[in-house]
């Protein structure tokens, strides 16, 4: 199976320009490519994880990946999927959560001896004279075709502002850079950003003539990808002090039955033909696959060390075959306690985590979603004394997949 082959195999490949073009390319190491992240916050989430296992599989194929950081673009604000303005970030804000990023990739792709390329968009962009872009850029745009655009549709029955209605311009005149300063002859996205990316394609054919070799391919799942990267709490990132590495596991582990095969194909590295046997599993054997995907994308991100603790700690729950030592936990202090030694279960729950709020703390209770040590726990005025979670603590469990070790500190 050729790299080109794998990649549709796993369900990578939505739309491309120029198949045969892309695929000569991509099965003989020939591309340089790139994907964009903007800094929209201080840690990469799941819904990039997919892109960049991507770089990661086509830079072992012998391509050249691009991480374009999106120090200028963050300046302004992807309208893509959006149904307000995002909030406007600080140069300072922005500079940090690049910094932040740079940390991440590093555990993705090699940058070594110029096998990869981190680069900034806002080394070109923030230099810009408005008149000169206008002039330059600008001309090669249609306004009639851009109001068409998917990324501007949802914004455009709420207002869309002058200033998100150039991010398009900017994303195109990202690859007309790249593709001048490093050529960079590809480039990938969500199928959120295929507007996005035609409008940069046809820039370069535009500025440099039809010759100009330039083309775009979507991910599939990559606007699913973020979804993923969403849960009832927030998001999933894939920095270790927002996501501890056994929550994300546990995130993992707890998939629907529905997508556990999917995100084998999409995220893990994992012989295709080991993942399509796997496709047969039923009834029980899903929670195996589950396990192996959970543990796969925990080593990927944190290591294997994390991902063997976690696991050990999710088995504690799901097997009880093992203790409880790498279960999350949350160490109570005497000030936690009232002056009886003892303190209420809403409280107990709040502190670690496993509900947002009292009143929701109260409604797990009476609806019997709350246990202690695997005894169900209905009454909402149940208080734990302090002796109790001396030693070894207690296993305070929401529902089935929530849980966590409460102990003395």
């Amino acid at each position: 199976m050729t790299v080109w082959e794998e990649l549709k195999a796993r369900g990578l490949i939505a739309q491309v320009t120029d198949e045969d073009e892309i695929k000569e390319m991509v099965n003989n190491g020939k591309a340089t490519f790139y994907i964009g992240f903007d800094p929209t916050a201080d840690s990469l989430h799941v819904g990039h994880f997919m892109a960049l296992c991507l770089m990661k599989r086509l830079q072992m194929a012998g391509n050249k990946p691009i991480a374009l950081l999106g120090g200028g673009t963050g300046m302004i604000g992807d309208p893509s999927g959006r149904s307000d303005m995002r909030q406007m970030m600080t140069t300072e804000t922005i500079q940090h959560n690049i910094d932040c990023f740079k940390k991440q990739m590093e555990r993705f792709i090699d940058f070594s001896d110029g096998k990869a390329l981190m680069v900034n968009n806002a080394d070109w962009l923030m230099g810009l004279n408005y008149v000169e872009l206008l002039r330059e850029v600008g001309a090669h745009f249609s306004v009639n075709r851009m109001l068409t655009a998917e990324c501007y549709k949802q914004r455009m029955e709420k207002g869309l502002s002058f200033l998100e209605f150039n991010y398009m311009i900017m994303q195109s005149y990202d690859f007309y850079m790249l593709y001048q300063k490093y050529g960079c002859n590809m480039q990938f996205g969500g199928d959120d950003q295929w507007s996005n990316m035609l409008g940069g394609t046809e820039l370069i054919r535009r500025k440099l003539g039809k010759d100009a070799y330039a083309m775009t391919i979507t991910l599939l799942l990559n606007s699913e990808g973020k979804k993923m990267g969403k849960t009832q709490s927030g998001a999933v990132w894939l920095d270790p002090n927002k996501t501890a590495p056994f929550d994300f596991y546990q995130y993992w582990r707890n998939v629907d039955d529905a997508d556990v095969i999917k995100c084998m194909r999409l995220l893990t590295f994992l012989p295709i033909e080991e993942i399509e046997e796997m496709a047969k599993w039923e009834g029980s054997q899903l929670n195996k696959a589950k396990e192996i995907l959970a543990y796969e994308l925990t080593n990927l991100v944190h290591g294997e060390e994390e991902a063997k603790k976690a696991q050990e700690g999710a088995r504690a729950l799901f097997a009880g075959g093992a203790n409880t030592e790498n279960m999350p936990t949350t160490e109570l202090t005497g000030e936690d306690f009232g002056e009886d030694g003892t303190i209420d279960l809403i409280s107990l729950l709040v502190k670690a985590g496993l509900v947002p709020t009292r009143s929701e703390g109260r409604r797990a209770i009476e609806q019997g979603g709350v246990s202690i040590d695997g005894e169900k726990i209905t009454d909402f005025k149940h208080v734990v004394a302090r002796e109790t979670l001396e030693g070894e603590g207690v296993v305070l469990k929401r529902g089935k997949k929530k849980f966590n070790k409460v102990c003395i500190k």
